[in-house]
């Protein structure tokens, strides 16, 4: 396998960076950006993922407009913010109205309130950047959300050229179908710029994981069904052993080896490049610049001192059995995982699930993940555990039936007919989602629901669906005192009802994604009951240069949550062998803390 740079050899006009959360996608976008700029170059840097971090990395604050890099001369970075997108978009869809009634009008507004409105404004603008917004720059990088968001994100312009050709009558959940067909021209282009190898390349970005590999493999399949076969693959973090007696670090590099021997038949045709594992957090203009330079920075022999580790204070984290334990006391209600992409909600969520299964209860776990992997994880059947997920095609098609059952009784054949064209709009998976979503909130009045998550983005715009929801029959029923209603979100607020768990690794950057999740929590009166710590090597004992250079900034995560951050805090230990079946599961729930 190369460690040569592939994608950097010829790179096209639009460069696409995508793959499982937590691969490293947003320090190599941004890498990637800042030596093309470096190079004299032109570069726009954007970020479709509503939970990007680009802002720390970079050390700038994040607009809606693109904004220059300090010390990067060439280099402008751009976040695609939903809720501004999402009011820019409602505000110019409103304009166009203006010899309709206010009554007209206010219909419009009420239709461009929930969540499918967010998603078309973000992917509005993201369509204008291939569309030629961005004339100005000889690269636009884009650093997107992780990989079943970005499908979604790039099965857009097809689903949405498709739905407008010939279509220019009746009103949508966006409004008028006018204002969407004023839009078809830049959809079309876009999904021109996104079919042309000679305009835009995929990056896909994995680590030496099988699960990251397998949905890389996956990923690639899905984008050739939609005709995007410009593909390349990178495989960062790449790790190698310095020290032939530490256990630990060779268990590392042999499961990394593994998983790069399993590799799917899919990636193995792709050009791939592979990036070492770095001694430094990606954080600030010199560390971007060191990820992908041409030799990899010295290792201190030891890199954290006797010294400094005694200073560091404690961790007061429990093992995840006792988290079990407190969640079991309560007999029945609603667990829901969440955190930033990769730092193991999946593998948390199981483990939950099963450990409340051995304790004798019947437990429903199921995802809003697009990319869920949960029967992968479990990888075996449990009586008393049901396995389920949202399917959003599958909800998407029942909702579809749904409404036509309700209101075709009522209806001519056109009128049907235009109705069953309204339905087909792509919004309406996002309208379905929420539905599902909502009847399995509803379950754990009766006993226990685990709710994998999507990563971080995604699940805050579930969030918004739900207080939109909210917020729509809150309104409804204003003054009718004999009609109790009870919403998703009141649910969500309940602490007797809701235990919400923040899953993250002992590192910056999804510790300070957790840390802002938290923050958009609490502004919807919702209170994360604790958080999990994962794959922690801290106690390990490593004498690895690399690692223990690495476990500084482990150590400075620990004593950020030790300070305060966390109500209540768990740990689970890195592992050997990846927790993955059954018995890996139990091992987890088995394992103790380390002194």
């Amino acid at each position: 396998m190369s460690t040569q740079l592939r994608f950097l050899d010829h790179p096209t006009r639009h460069l696409f960076f995508t793959g499982k959360g937590g691969v490293g996608k947003t320090s190599l976008s941004t890498a990637t950006a800042l030596r093309l700029a470096d190079a004299g170059l032109r570069v726009l840097l954007v970020s479709t993922d509503a939970a990007s971090n680009l802002d720390e990395m970079l050390g700038i604050a994040l607009r809606n407009a693109p904004v220059p890099v300090p010390g990067a001369p060439g280099l402008s970075v751009l976040n695609i913010d939903p809720d501004v997108a999402a009011e820019t978009y409602r505000q110019r869809v409103i304009a166009q109205m203006a010899a309709s009634s206010e009554a007209e009008r206010a219909t419009v507004r009420e239709q461009l309130s929930g969540a499918c409105t967010t998603e078309i404004a973000a992917f509005d603008e993201f369509s204008s950047l291939l569309a030629g917004g961005a004339a100005a720059y000889d690269h636009v990088v884009f650093d997107t959300a992780p990989t079943g968001h970005t499908l979604r994100l790039l099965s857009l312009p097809q689903a949405w050229s498709g739905f407008l050709k010939d279509n220019d009558r009746g009103a949508s959940c966006l409004g008028p179908h006018s204002g969407l067909k004023m839009q078809e021209a830049r959809f079309n282009a876009a999904l021109a710029a996104l079919s042309d190898p000679a305009l835009t390349t995929l990056v896909l970005v994995a680590r030496a994981d099988r699960s990251a590999l397998a949905e890389a493999g996956r990923t690639s399949e899905e984008l050739r069904a939609m005709g995007l076969n410009q593909q390349q693959l990178v495989v960062n973090g790449v790790f190698r052993a310095t020290d032939p007696h530490d256990g630990v670090a060779r268990a590392i590099e042999a499961l990394g080896q593994q998983a790069l021997d399993a590799m799917p038949d899919a990636l193995r045709a792709l050009p791939c490049s592979t990036v070492p594992l770095r001694a430094f957090d990606t954080v600030g203009l010199p560390a971007l610049r060191a990820l992908l330079g041409d030799a990899p920075l010295p290792v201190p022999p030891s890199a954290v001192s006797a010294a400094s580790a005694a200073a560091s204070p404690p961790l007061a984290a429990a093992p995840i059995d006792q988290l079990v334990d407190e969640l079991a006391a309560a007999g029945r209600g609603l667990v829901m995982v969440m955190g930033k992409g990769g730092v193991g909600k999946t593998t948390i969520a199981a483990a939950l699930a099963l450990g409340l299964v051995r304790r004798g209860h019947a437990v429903h776990l199921s995802t809003t993940d697009p990319a869920a992997h949960l029967a992968m994880t479990l990888d075996g059947e449990v009586p008393g555990l049901q396995l389920g997920r949202i399917d959003p095609k599958l909800e998407t098609q029942r909702y579809i039936d749904k409404v036509m059952a309700a209101r075709s009784p009522g209806l001519d054949a056109a009128e049907r007919a235009l109705l069953l064209e309204d339905l087909q709009s792509p919004c309406t998976e996002e309208v379905a989602v929420f539905h599902a979503f909502s009847r399995t909130v509803a379950e754990a009045r009766s006993a226990f629901v685990v709710l994998d998550t999507a990563p971080t983005g995604h699940s805050l715009l579930l969030m918004d669906a739900t207080g939109a929801y909210h917020r729509q029959m809150t309104r409804e029923f204003e003054g009718q005192a004999a009609v109790h209603v009870v919403t998703p979100l009141m649910r969500l607020q309940d602490a007797a009802y809701t235990r919400i768990v923040l899953v993250t690794l002992p590192e910056v950057t999804p510790v300070s994604q957790a840390a802002a999740l938290q923050d958009d929590l609490r502004r919807a009166h919702i209170e994360p009951y604790a958080w999990v710590v994962n794959k922690s090597i801290l106690a390990s004992g490593t004498r690895d240069p690399l690692l223990q250079a690495r476990l500084d900034g482990e150590r400075r995560q620990m004593a950020r949550l030790a300070g305060g951050l966390a109500q209540r805090t768990f740990a689970v230990p890195w592992l050997a062998q990846a927790p993955v079946g059954l018995a890996g599961l139990d091992g987890l729930l088995a394992t103790k803390r380390r002194p």
